[in-house]
């Protein structure tokens, strides 16, 4: 590829950060270029909820590549650049109201959070997580203890903040519609976090919602619930959800739809134009349409093959999803597809009122997802098993007698 090319990456995530270290580990030798609305390099996100939350992580530990990476790989890294719009006919970007060229150019703008917008939105105390400065914020009002705060949402986010401001010390209400973590692994499963965290002393309000959040001298005091009650707050979490930040795609004429689609090579529907990370919906064989995953690992190796795909390699994208929680003294991995696990009650190999078991989906007797809750060193192997698509009996599942890898067709 010439030297004298030009990448763009517009984004500052941790997509973006693989997309130009693969690009140079695969011989890219002209401009990359990495366009960020923030104030620092590209970092990732995971610690923001788990250990920079804590206060166990530094700010640091958000940094999956050093400052002297991007100088010694001649990386033109600009922080503070709003990205306004793109011209996929005449490969520019507006940066700030400066036009730049690009030969090729990737789209790693993430995802933002869904905002409160009721009555009392605007009040100091309420917070939303996703960036190192909603992180820093979050952390600076939950540490020391001593504080009532009201996390809205029971998703993963929701939980994982939860369970760090109670590390802290503070009184926690979760209000959700419903069973924790219900969508994504089930009711029965759900209420197994749920019960973990009421043991730590969290307080849960379901069904119910927040309907406002009512301040005293311009800061949170309460939340008021859909019934009309209120619950005492000087903190307040919406973890309700993120949306992908398609606007700049979308101005450009390139198809969008619940994210950015891309083919399976990550390729969007303009010349050129590639599209990773938690913005970008990406065709997948396995489900037979487009999928958009608003995880890590996703991002993490879409942008590594967005780099090697910007190089001008031709790749295709087959990860299985994958995400993992930290909360209290439970650590968990999920991988596989959600999508497919609809009504189909969970397969349990092990115990699971003590919070140590492998969890499985099945679809038309495959393994479609699984999930180990403090037990380790299996995760591969479950992926294998989902990828060999090979039926298997729940009974050889809960067995833990039988051995994963037998079941995924693997030699002995």
């Amino acid at each position: 590829m010439a030297g004298g090319e030009r990448i763009i990456v517009v984004g500052g995530g941790i997509a973006a950060a693989r997309a130009v270290e693969s690009a140079r580990a695969a011989g890219f030798g002209g401009d990359l270029v990495v366009l960020t609305d923030e104030r620092r390099r590209p970092y990732e996100r995971p610690p923001l909820s788990k250990g920079y939350l804590l206060g166990t992580d530094a700010s640091s530990a958000v940094y999956p590549l050093d400052a002297a990476w991007f100088r010694e790989h001649r990386v033109d890294v600009r922080t503070g650049v709003a990205v306004r719009g793109l011209d996929p006919a005449e490969h520019t970007v507006d940066a700030s109201g400066e036009t730049l060229r690009y030969d090729r150019l990737l789209l790693a703008t993430g995802s933002s959070p869904r905002r409160f917008a009721g009555p009392g939105a605007g009040l100091r105390g309420i917070h939303h997580l996703r960036r190192l400065t909603d992180a820093t914020a979050l952390r600076r009002a939950l540490t020391g203890g001593g504080r009532r705060v009201v996390v809205v949402g029971g998703g993963w986010i929701g939980l994982e903040v939860a369970a760090a401001a109670r590390r802290h010390g503070n009184e926690v209400v979760v209000v959700a519609r419903g069973v924790p973590l219900a969508s994504a692994i089930g009711a029965e499963l759900g209420e197994s976090f749920q019960a973990m965290h009421e043991g730590e002393g969290v307080r849960f309000r379901i069904p119910d919602q927040v309907t406002a959040v009512r301040g005293v001298n311009g800061r949170v005091a309460a939340v008021v619930l859909g019934t009309g009650e209120e619950v005492s707050a000087d903190v307040v979490v919406f973890g309700i959800g993120a949306t992908p930040n398609t606007r700049l795609a979308a101005s450009a004429g390139i198809d969008v739809r619940d994210g950015v689609l891309t083919d399976a090579s990550l390729a969007t529907s303009a010349p050129d134009v590639y599209a990773a990370g938690d913005v970008a919906a990406t065709w997948n064989e396995r489900l037979g349409r487009h999928l958009r995953v608003d995880h890590w690992a996703n991002a993490d190796a879409g942008g590594r093959l967005a780099g090697r795909a910007l190089a001008g390699e031709a790749v295709r994208f087959d990860e299985l999803p994958y995400f993992y929680t930290d909360q209290y003294d439970l650590g968990m991995e999920y991988s596989g597809y959600g999508q497919l696990t609809a009504g189909a009650p969970p397969v349990i190999r092990g115990d699971l009122a003590a919070r140590e078991y492998v969890a499985f989906w099945l679809a038309d007797g495959r393994v479609v997802a699984g999930m180990n809750v403090n037990v380790w060193d299996v995760n591969a192997a479950v992926q294998r098993l989902i990828r060999s698509e090979r039926v298997v009996s729940p009974e050889e599942l809960a067995d833990p007698a039988v051995p994963l890898d037998a079941l995924a067709g693997d030699a002995a």
